[in-house]
């Protein structure tokens, strides 16, 4: 039952970067319906085993963190229905749940890592497509009509996994398979033209440098990816947006960030109406509206975000997430650590300039940083960690001594008699 668990959850990390593409009345149906089924195999699995695991501060932290919430809407909108950002959290934590329940190995683990990149490779070449059918047309490109900030980031997340496992996997079909998707990638990101993720984009390429060795081979397929990623972004990125692309340094100078400022500051001064117990969860519109009217939007920061609704102790809670699973982190080895860290860095800078505490791949990668530390800790000293082994040579028997032989014929007892005098 475990493993048909494994195998709906491995399902749902695949579906979730490209989960945009099939949807029915605004509903993500593939990435619904794995996570459902993900979930009522672990429960089953949960049932028949009888066991729990202990859980970790993430965990706990995050479970607090509902509670806190609930009990700030209960206190800011008593006897409103709770919305539905709330329950998306409730779903958010029972994914947490399920990972630390049936990816409990490391194989299990990269087997994870590598469902995501699967998935963002999905997500790469629709965007691709739809640049191909409509170059002439549109500004910005994103698959399934999602919105291109969001896009640009969950393809940024896929980069320091996949150069990761392209260092690890022994296979040679699935190294380049992994490392092929950088360049893929990055033209996909250039190609939605968002500045937020062109600069999670380079957070995450920091893997490159911070994982060389001095093997020639991995220098050369390093040089030969980035190489090839910015070829292809020369030839096929249009100019119009090389042209917004470039205005990213002005935009940090004039401290405006697409006007992301002004609703930062806004959200500040809400936040000190209520500090303790916050707005409510969803309410950041109604809190900052008073004092941007017309133009009120989300938080666009997912910090701010979480600070005006759940207040100073909701934030504090889910900060606690971040640093439960960066000590856990720093257990790992050399690479593995750094691998981590840049992945857990450029999940930061993804969630600056947009509203996405409550989106899928910021849970599902924090629960799969925290799983990848706690399985290499405990498997690294047996050496049965990472992806599969190769199958070990059957042991020699041993050899055998060869016995003295016998001598033909024996001597006969009357010989050995001493003759009569």
């Amino acid at each position: 039952m475990s493993s048909l668990a494994y195998a709906a959850l491995w399902l749902f990390v695949f579906s979730v970067p490209w989960e945009s593409l099939i949807r029915i009345n605004s509903v993500n149906v593939m990435s619904k319906a794995t996570g459902a089924i993900a979930l009522g195999l672990a429960a089953i699995a949960f049932v028949m085993s009888g066991r729990i695991r202990r859980w970790h501060v993430l965990h706990l932290a995050a479970f607090l963190f509902l509670i806190w919430a609930a009990v700030t809407l209960s206190v800011m909108h008593s006897g409103d229905r709770l919305p539905y950002k709330y329950w998306t959290f409730v779903q958010l934590f029972l994914v947490l749940w399920i990972v630390w329940e049936v990816a409990v190995s490391g194989r299990r683990q990269i087997g994870l890592l590598t469902a995501y990149t699967l998935g963002a490779y999905v997500t790469a070449f629709g965007t691709i497509m739809v640049f191909r059918r409509s170059a002439s047309d549109a500004t910005r490109f994103a698959a399934g009509g999602a919105d291109p900030n969001d896009l640009a980031m969950i393809l940024a997340l896929g980069l320091p996994m996949a150069w990761y496992l392209g260092m690890t996997y022994r296979r040679p079909l699935l190294r380049w398979v992994c490392r092929a998707y950088l360049p893929i990638a990055l033209l996909a990101i250039a190609l939605t033209g968002s500045r937020g993720g062109m600069l999670a984009g380079l957070t995450a390429l920091l893997i490159v440098p911070l994982s060389m060795t001095l093997s020639p081979g991995r220098l050369a397929t390093a040089i030969a990816m980035l190489v090839v990623s910015g070829a292809l972004a020369m030839v096929y990125v249009p100019e119009k947006i090389v042209q917004r692309l470039a205005t990213t340094g002005v935009e940090v100078e004039d401290l405006s960030l697409g006007g992301r400022v002004k609703l930062w500051k806004a959200g500040i001064r809400a936040f000190g109406q209520h500090p303790v117990t916050g707005v409510g969860t969803s309410g950041f519109k109604t809190a900052v509206d008073p004092l941007l009217g017309t133009t009120t939007q989300v938080a666009h920061n997912s910090f701010v975000s979480v600070l005006v609704e759940e207040g100073v102790v909701g934030f504090v809670l889910y900060m606690t997430m971040f640093v439960a699973v960066f000590l856990a982190i720093l257990d790992l080895p050399r690479v593995e650590r750094r691998f981590a860290l840049v992945l857990l860095a450029t999940l930061l800078v993804t969630m600056m300039p947009l509203t996405w505490e409550d989106r899928k791949p910021v849970w599902i990668v924090l629960a799969l940083l925290l799983g990848f530390a706690q399985a290499y800790v405990a498997e690294s000293a047996t050496g049965k960690w990472g992806a599969p082994a190769r199958r070990a040579a059957p042991a020699m028997p041993p050899r055998r001594v060869p016995r003295p032989r016998e001598p033909l014929s024996a001597p006969s007892r009357a010989a050995d008699r001493e003759s009569p005098a």
